[in-house]
């Protein structure tokens, strides 16, 4: 491999022998060395390949300022996400995730911790990117001697859940979804002045359907809407109070986020309400 471009004395873009631009890095694979010049195979610790050239451009910027045992971690962490969620991630989390730990050591080295008000909302709502989160604060905290807790766990979640999507327009969009499932959530507790079972299937069924919900909110889409008027006229009278508590959050919804829900959402959320309190 021929050095296209010496970012620092531990990284540089090299062209390998099928024409393909790649990062290499390791302690000192470029030291003395220029461009044109050969890589020391023996001093390759890494190679890294992203499709997506904007993600790969970003990430090469990034190595510049990072140092190596952090991208390491970064990558650690990523690849078992893969394995832990099962979904394929969307490449800009190699940029995201690592500039995100190189700023949390160094915030947490300078004594600044943030907090995160929905860290227990995004452990319930998406426990399995949490629990990710939370092994990956271990491993920051056992390799980079910091103390992060449970709140960053959270932020490095939002990361994997903003990656799950291929769609650029969704990602990013985490946090805000989190906020309309539990804005949501409170608005049915309130009305039926009750608590519910996490563990329950119902359950289940309706956070992952506000999950969608909220993602179509955000990006100003909708079901393909049919004529269910008449079926929504029944359910209103069959279950008055699910599709009254709908109609609140038809209101929360139009009021923060100026999304008008068409009556086939609002039928889809009386329907998993009146599963949802039905033993009340």
């Amino acid at each position: 491999m021929k050095i296209k471009r010496a970012l620092n004395n531990n990284a540089a873009i090299a062209t390998n022998h099928d024409g393909v631009d790649v990062l290499v890095m390791g302690p000192g694979v470029t030291f003395g060395k220029k461009t044109g010049d050969l890589i020391d195979i023996a001093k390759v610790e890494k190679t890294l390949f992203l499709k997506n050239k904007e993600a790969m451009n970003k990430f090469t910027d990034l190595v510049i300022d990072v140092p190596m045992d952090q991208i390491e971690i970064s990558e650690r962490i990523i690849n078992l996400a893969k394995m832990k969620l099962g979904k394929k991630l969307n490449e800009i989390v190699y940029v995201n995730l690592t500039d995100h730990i190189h700023m949390a050591v160094k915030r947490a080295k300078d004594g600044i911790l943030l907090s995160n008000p929905l860290k227990w909302d995004v452990a319930r709502f998406y426990a399995d990117e949490f629990a990710v989160g939370q092994k990956a604060v271990e491993v920051i905290n056992d390799s980079q001697s910091v103390n992060l807790s449970d709140d960053e766990a959270a932020f490095i979640a939002i990361h994997f859940i903003n990656a799950e999507s291929e769609n650029g327009a969704e990602q990013n969009q985490a946090y805000e979804i989190t906020k309309i499932i539990k804005a949501c959530e409170n608005i049915v507790k309130d009305y039926f002045h009750t608590e519910f079972d996490e563990q329950s299937l119902n359950y289940y069924r309706f956070i992952t359907h506000l999950k969608f919900f909220a993602q179509r909110v955000l990006q100003g889409k909708h079901y393909d809407d049919e004529d269910d008027t008449d079926l929504l006229e029944t359910l209103e009278h069959r279950y008055a109070k699910p599709y009254s508590c709908s109609k609140q959050i038809k209101q929360y919804i139009s009021e923060n986020y100026d999304f008008t829900i068409t009556s086939s959402e609002l039928l889809y959320l009386t329907v998993h309400i009146s599963r949802l309190v039905k033993n009340l």
